[in-house]
């Protein structure tokens, strides 16, 4: 499975990823391609794609945990990673160390 969340695509993208995937929502696109078709269709927005299109990527791995998040450009939200496992930043907290 594969679920592309873009800030923007060019008109050109967006027609192309319209044929492999369903859009259930405006730039999110949805898809059970193949591991092999998946990375076809990374290396196509890396390529065709400029940074202002704010890409986020996951992907189905079969390694734990399952799935890989790959940012492409400047996306809206900030990804981590935590014990190996990557996540995705809603909200910044702030930490008070004074006590």
């Amino acid at each position: 499975m594969l679920v592309v969340i873009a800030n923007d695509l060019p008109a050109a993208v967006r027609g192309r990823m319209k044929l492999w995937f369903i859009e259930p929502r405006a730039n999110v696109f949805v898809s059970g391609v193949n591991d092999a078709v998946a990375k076809e269709v990374i290396d196509y927005l890396h390529k065709h794609c400029p940074r202002e299109s704010g890409l986020m990527v996951f992907r189905r791995i079969p390694a734990t945990p399952g799935y890989e998040i790959l940012g492409i450009g400047d996306t809206t939200r900030n990804l981590t990673e935590i014990s190996g496992l990557q996540l995705v930043v809603e909200k910044q907290m702030e930490v008070n160390t004074s006590k």
